[in-house]
C-alpha cells in the first residue's frame, strides 16, 4: 500500500495510464505491473509497512469521513497529510537517497529503472519465432 499511496506511483500512473478529465485512469497491466521498484531490503519493507499503517490509522481516526472527504485538497486532515509526506520521504530515500526535487526528477528515475527492468526482454511473439527456428 505504501507504494500505491506514494507520489512516485501517482507520477508513474499519470504518465503511463493517463487521465480522463481530472481523474486518473488505472490499469493493473500498465500502472502496477510496469511500476519500477528498486530492490527492497527487509528494513525498507518494515519502514514502508509502518508508513502504510500510519496512513490507514490516520484515515481511521477520522471515521466516518469518506475517502472523498479525507482527500479534499482544501480539507485533508493534517495528520493524514503528514502520514503521506512521511511515506513519500521514506520511499524517495529508497529510490535515490533523498527527496526528489520535483515530478520531472521522479519520472526520470522511474523511466531509468523501467529501462533497466525491461532490458534484455524479448517480446513473446519474437520468442516463439526464435523457438521455432
Amino acid at each position: 500500500m505504501a507504494l500505491i499511496a506514494s507520489r512516485v506511483h501517482l507520477v508513474w500512473v499519470a504518465t503511463v495510464c493517463g487521465k480522463l478529465e481530472t481523474r486518473y485512469r488505472y490499469s493493473n497491466t500498465l500502472g502496477w505491473n510496469t511500476f519500477p521498484v528498486p530492490m527492497l531490503t527487509e528494513k525498507n519493507k518494515v519502514d514502508l509497512t509502518r508508513c502504510a499503517e500510519d496512513i490507514l490509522l490516520a484515515r481511521e481516526s477520522h471515521f466516518p469521513a469518506t475517502i472523498a472527504d479525507l482527500y479534499d485538497p482544501d480539507a485533508t486532515p493534517d495528520d493524514l497529510r503528514a502520514a503521506h509526506e512521511r511515506n513519500d520521504e521514506v520511499l524517495e530515500r529508497i529510490y535515490i537517497g533523498r527527496r526528489f526535487k520535483n515530478d520531472t526528477e521522479r519520472l526520470e528515475k522511474l523511466l531509468e529503472l523501467y529501462t533497466k527492468m525491461t532490458a534484455g526482454q524479448v517480446p513473446a511473439k519474437k520468442k516463439k519465432a526464435e523457438a521455432r527456428a
